[in-house]
């Protein structure tokens, strides 16, 4: 067992107008913000940095039309990065000298190439902001096209039976200090569990028996700051900080947005949503059960198949740390596995390695 501290990272940085009381909430957010966006692909060299009047560190961007639109941090990192500069330094220098760079690169240094810009009306009513500046193979998918999907198979998100989790299996009522769906004009994090219809597992853990429930994670950018993705996983309970504790079972999906990127999420993650959905807690059931019965009679060879010998060694300890006798069964594997992984501090790392628990029970 391990524990998933991505949507506890999400709730001690947002900030409250990010944090939503319903999928619904959520889902008007990202529409509104997607009718009031305008993505279009010209030219790099129609871009032109100029720095702001009477402010020393801000700058602005003019397109090929002649108007002027703000930068956000975010794409001021991305515009600079297409001029070939490096953004930390051009945030130290005055405006003036800082856009000079910015027109250079873009106007002299790098080949000319089609650029993807996308534009947000400002909240006050203000100069449209430039969101992102990515390049020619970029693919993009809303947040919006992602929210929709999951309003239309789980609802509301805090009435059915995937919603907003609550604190060590206790429902609660969602607030802002305890929502897990959050969303900016840059990116979007959804964690929806069904703790009420519980898998369980005879002989889970040290002889007895237990349950777990189901959960995942939905994660995008549009902006390009980070991929498209789904997590699920089994777990015990979920604290009030958002940690999942004795998550299992953890698959994940992810799709860097590349110009089929939304072929992808049609052929990809949205059934895996609707599979999610509509399938049978018996499935998973029945999964554990073949891999508690398969027998693994030479444990470092089959996991020298998969892992390091290292990393073999360092799974059989673990699983005779937390369960008190040696791996015996595959289910004992993928149990010696995420164990392994509880001790790895790199996420993705962490993540991969979960996946390999994973995998073995889906051949199970």
């Amino acid at each position: 067992m391990t524990t998933l501290t991505q949507a506890s990272k999400q709730w001690s940085s947002r900030p409250a107008d990010e944090r939503f009381l319903s999928l619904t909430a959520l889902n008007d957010f990202t529409h509104n913000v997607r009718a009031t966006s305008k993505a279009r692909q010209i030219s790099s060299r129609g871009l032109t940095a100029i720095p702001v009047d009477g402010d020393h560190k801000a700058l602005q961007v003019v397109g090929p039309s002649g108007a002027r639109v703000d930068v956000t941090n975010w794409s001021f990192g991305q515009l600079a990065a297409r001029a070939g500069a490096p953004a930390g330094y051009l945030r130290s220098l005055p405006a003036p000298m800082a856009a000079d760079c910015i027109n250079f690169g873009l106007q002299h240094e790098r080949e000319i190439e089609d650029v993807g810009v996308l534009l947000t009306a400002a909240p006050d009513g203000g100069l449209a902001r430039l969101a992102a500046v990515t390049g020619p193979q970029y693919g993009r998918i809303w947040n919006s096209q992602i929210t929709g999907a999951l309003v239309d198979r789980f609802g509301d998100g805090i009435t059915g039976d995937f919603r907003v989790p609550g604190e060590f299996g206790k429902a609660v009522e969602v607030s802002k200090e305890n929502t897990t769906l959050y969303a900016s004009d840059r990116d979007m994090f959804v964690f929806l569990a069904d703790e009420h219809n519980r898998i369980e597992i005879p002989n889970r853990r040290d002889g007895k028996s237990g349950s777990m429930a189901r959960g995942f994670f939905v994660w995008n950018s549009e902006v390009g700051s980070s991929t498209l993705g789904i997590s699920t996983f089994l777990f015990d309970y979920v604290c009030c900080n958002r940690i999942v504790w004795g998550a299992n079972n953890v698959s994940e999906i992810k799709i860097r947005h590349t110009g089929g990127a939304t072929d992808r999420w049609l052929q990809e993650v949205v059934p895996a949503i609707e599979t999610y959905a509509s399938g049978s807690t018996q499935g998973i059931v029945h999964a554990i059960e073949d891999a508690r019965g398969r027998r693994v009679d030479n444990v470092a060879e089959f996991l020298s198949k998969r892992f390091s010998r290292a990393q073999s060694s360092a799974i059989m300890a673990a699983h005779m740390a937390d369960e008190g006798r040696p791996i015996e069964t595959l289910w004992d594997c993928a149990t010696g596995i995420t164990g392994y992984a509880r001790g790895i501090a790199h996420q993705d790392a962490r993540v991969a390695v979960e996946r390999e628990a994973g995998k073995l029970l889906e051949t199970a």
